[in-house]
């Protein structure tokens, strides 16, 4: 049987984010979307660690689970949360 990876097939939902240290996104989000450059701060998923992601650019995807994009450590602008 062929398995294929659920990310070579592109995203299956989006989400627009807003940045909140108490806001949980269910079902997770399994990428991110940058628009404008900065940090970006996640709380991961199903592992529940805070971590900085220090220097993003504008235009990447950074592929990790996490349920939350904090408030605090967060200055990149326009982020869209990827399901797949």
């Amino acid at each position: 049987m062929l398995r294929v990876d659920a990310a070579l097939l592109g995203a299956g939902d989006a989400v627009a984010i807003t940045k909140s240290d108490t806001t949980t996104y269910n079902p997770p989000l399994a990428a991110l979307y940058i628009g404008g450059a900065g940090a970006v701060a996640v709380r991961t998923y199903p592992g529940g660690t805070t971590i900085t992601f220090s220097g993003a650019t504008a235009g990447s995807i950074i592929p990790i689970q996490c349920d939350r994009v904090m408030s605090a450590n967060t200055d990149a602008t326009a982020i869209v949360g990827l399901r797949y």
